[in-house]
C-alpha cells in the first residue's frame, strides 16, 4: 500500500473514533440536564404573568395526578399548578428516583377540558398504556402513563 492511502485510512479511521466519542458526550450531556428547547417552544409554553383567571373545572374532572406503582407510590400533584413537569430534576412537579427517568423526562398539560402527556425527548421513552408515545397524547381518568418503571394516572 502506498504511504497516501495508509494516512487516508489512518485520517478516516480517528474521524470515525472522535464522531463517536462527541456522538457518546451528546448523549451523557443530554440525560443529565436534559434536551434543549427551543425559543419557539419556550414562549408558548411559558405561563403568561399576571391575572388570569383559573380554568373552570367540571364535574368529573381530574384534580391530580398519581404515582400508582412504583418506588415514588402515593406521590401527587395538583393539576391546577399545570403544566406539569415529570423526570428526576429537582424543577420537577413529581420527582421520580428511577434509573430509567430522565432529568426532563415529560410533561402534563391541559388544552381545554382535555388533559394530554408529551414526551420531552427522552432516552427510554414515555407510554401510555402499551404504547410508546411520538407526541402529544391525549390521557383521561384511570388511563396509565408509564415512564422508566413508574406508572401514573390522573385521578379526582
Amino acid at each position: 500500500m502506498s504511504e497516501l492511502t495508509l494516512f487516508l485510512i489512518r485520517f478516516a479511521y480517528l474521524a470515525i473514533l472522535w464522531i463517536f466519542v462527541l456522538s457518546a458526550i451528546s448523549v451523557i450531556r443530554s440525560d443529565m440536564f436534559g434536551a434543549r428547547v427551543p425559543e419557539t417552544a419556550r414562549g408558548a409554553a411559558a405561563p403568561t404573568r399576571g391575572k388570569s383567571k383559573p380554568p373552570t373545572r367540571r364535574r368529573g374532572s381530574p384534580t391530580h395526578l398519581l404515582v400508582v406503582e412504583g418506588d415514588n407510590a402515593g406521590a401527587r400533584a395538583e393539576l391546577e399548578d399545570a403544566p406539569l413537569l415529570i423526570g428526576r430534576g429537582s424543577d420537577a412537579a413529581i420527582r421520580l428516583d428511577d434509573d430509567y427517568v430522565s432529568t426532563r423526562h415529560a410533561r402534563v398539560a391541559s388544552s381545554g377540558d382535555e388533559w394530554f402527556v408529551e414526551d420531552l425527548g427522552s432516552t427510554n421513552g414515555t407510554y401510555v398504556g402499551s404504547v410508546r408515545i411520538t407526541q402529544p397524547t391525549t390521557i383521561g381518568l384511570g388511563i396509565q402513563v408509564r415512564i422508566g418503571k413508574t406508572i401514573l394516572e390522573l385521578r379526582k
